[in-house]
Protein backbone atom coordinates (compact mmCIF):
# COMPACT_ATOMS: atom_id res chain seq x y z
CA UNK A 1 0.00 0.00 0.00
CA UNK A 2 1.25 3.09 -0.94
CA UNK A 3 0.64 6.55 0.99
CA UNK A 4 1.07 10.42 1.01
CA UNK A 5 0.29 12.63 3.87
CA UNK A 6 0.20 16.20 3.92
CA UNK A 7 -0.23 18.49 7.09
CA UNK A 8 -1.58 21.76 8.49
CA UNK A 9 -3.14 23.16 11.43
CA UNK A 10 -6.04 24.67 12.65
CA UNK A 11 -7.18 26.53 15.86
CA UNK A 12 -10.82 26.35 17.06
CA UNK A 13 -12.67 26.84 20.17
CA UNK A 14 -15.31 24.97 21.75
CA UNK A 15 -16.52 23.01 25.08
CA UNK A 16 -17.10 19.50 25.78
CA UNK A 17 -20.58 18.18 27.56
CA UNK A 18 -20.23 15.69 30.23
CA UNK A 19 -18.14 15.14 34.00
CA UNK A 20 -15.93 13.14 31.99
CA UNK A 21 -14.40 16.24 30.08
CA UNK A 22 -13.53 17.82 33.54
CA UNK A 23 -12.31 21.39 32.67
CA UNK A 24 -12.71 21.12 29.09
CA UNK A 25 -16.62 21.57 29.53
CA UNK A 26 -15.79 25.67 29.89
CA UNK A 27 -15.20 26.91 26.71
CA UNK A 28 -11.60 26.72 25.69
CA UNK A 29 -9.07 26.68 22.60
CA UNK A 30 -7.50 24.15 20.75
CA UNK A 31 -4.62 23.84 18.42
CA UNK A 32 -4.48 20.84 15.82
CA UNK A 33 -1.71 19.80 13.96
CA UNK A 34 -3.72 17.39 11.22
CA UNK A 35 -3.06 15.20 9.12
CA UNK A 36 -4.28 13.77 6.12
CA UNK A 37 -3.15 10.62 4.45
CA UNK A 38 -3.73 9.10 0.92
CA UNK A 39 -3.50 5.49 0.42
CA UNK A 40 -3.78 3.25 -3.02
CA UNK A 41 -2.54 -0.06 -3.96
CA UNK A 42 -1.37 0.76 -6.80
CA UNK A 43 0.03 4.61 -8.58
CA UNK A 44 -1.90 6.34 -10.89
CA UNK A 45 -0.09 6.63 -14.28
CA UNK A 46 2.10 9.43 -13.37
CA UNK A 47 3.54 6.91 -10.45
CA UNK A 48 1.95 8.81 -7.72
CA UNK A 49 -0.46 8.25 -5.03
CA UNK A 50 -1.84 11.96 -5.43
CA UNK A 51 -0.69 15.27 -6.13
CA UNK A 52 0.62 17.09 -3.32
CA UNK A 53 0.36 20.51 -3.94
CA UNK A 54 -3.22 19.77 -4.68
CA UNK A 55 -3.92 17.60 -1.35
CA UNK A 56 -2.86 20.58 0.79
CA UNK A 57 -5.17 22.94 -0.55
CA UNK A 58 -8.03 20.40 -0.09
CA UNK A 59 -6.66 20.03 3.32
CA UNK A 60 -6.43 23.81 4.23
CA UNK A 61 -9.62 24.22 2.82
CA UNK A 62 -11.78 22.17 4.83
CA UNK A 63 -9.68 23.19 7.54
CA UNK A 64 -10.13 27.04 6.64
CA UNK A 65 -14.22 25.56 7.49
CA UNK A 66 -13.57 25.26 11.19
CA UNK A 67 -10.82 27.03 11.94
CA UNK A 68 -11.05 30.16 13.89
CA UNK A 69 -14.37 29.36 15.04
CA UNK A 70 -16.40 28.65 17.83
CA UNK A 71 -17.58 24.72 16.93
CA UNK A 72 -20.40 25.62 19.79
CA UNK A 73 -21.99 27.62 17.02
CA UNK A 74 -21.55 26.00 14.39
CA UNK A 75 -25.07 24.25 13.47
CA UNK A 76 -23.36 20.91 12.11
CA UNK A 77 -22.04 20.30 15.44
CA UNK A 78 -25.13 20.70 17.06
CA UNK A 79 -25.56 18.31 19.94
CA UNK A 80 -22.75 16.69 19.25
CA UNK A 81 -19.19 17.00 21.62
CA UNK A 82 -16.27 18.32 19.32
CA UNK A 83 -14.32 15.73 20.40
CA UNK A 84 -11.06 15.13 18.93
CA UNK A 85 -12.23 11.72 17.40
CA UNK A 86 -15.30 13.80 15.87
CA UNK A 87 -13.18 16.07 14.38
CA UNK A 88 -11.16 13.70 13.05
CA UNK A 89 -13.98 12.14 11.38
CA UNK A 90 -15.88 15.12 9.90
CA UNK A 91 -12.00 16.55 8.50
CA UNK A 92 -11.68 12.91 6.62
CA UNK A 93 -15.49 12.58 5.44
CA UNK A 94 -15.06 16.43 4.25
CA UNK A 95 -11.69 15.78 2.59
CA UNK A 96 -12.66 12.43 0.42
CA UNK A 97 -16.42 14.31 -0.54
CA UNK A 98 -13.67 16.66 -2.10
CA UNK A 99 -11.48 13.46 -3.72
CA UNK A 100 -14.64 12.23 -4.74
CA UNK A 101 -16.12 15.41 -6.52
CA UNK A 102 -12.43 15.78 -8.42
CA UNK A 103 -10.42 18.10 -6.43
CA UNK A 104 -7.20 16.08 -6.85
CA UNK A 105 -7.76 15.04 -10.02
CA UNK A 106 -9.47 11.62 -12.08
CA UNK A 107 -5.80 10.07 -11.33
CA UNK A 108 -6.89 10.52 -7.37
CA UNK A 109 -10.59 8.37 -7.55
CA UNK A 110 -7.74 5.16 -7.00
CA UNK A 111 -6.87 6.09 -3.42
CA UNK A 112 -8.62 3.62 -1.43
CA UNK A 113 -8.16 4.99 2.02
CA UNK A 114 -7.80 8.52 3.85
CA UNK A 115 -6.48 8.49 7.51
CA UNK A 116 -6.96 12.21 9.46
CA UNK A 117 -4.77 12.07 12.58
CA UNK A 118 -5.41 15.74 14.75
CA UNK A 119 -2.32 15.78 17.09
CA UNK A 120 -3.68 17.79 20.15
CA UNK A 121 0.13 17.91 21.58
CA UNK A 122 3.40 15.91 20.74
CA UNK A 123 2.07 12.87 23.08
CA UNK A 124 -1.80 12.84 22.75
CA UNK A 125 -3.52 12.54 19.21
CA UNK A 126 -6.89 11.11 17.66
CA UNK A 127 -7.39 9.39 14.07
CA UNK A 128 -10.04 7.89 11.88
CA UNK A 129 -9.86 5.93 9.17
CA UNK A 130 -12.47 5.60 6.42
CA UNK A 131 -12.31 3.84 2.61
CA UNK A 132 -13.00 6.42 -0.51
Amino acid sequence: MFSVTVRDHMMVAHSLRGEVFGPAQRLHGATYVVDATFRRTTLDDDGIVVDLGAAAEVLRSVLGELGYRNLDEEPAFAGRNTTTEVLAQVVADRVADRVLAGALGAGALGVEQIVVALHESHVASASYERPL
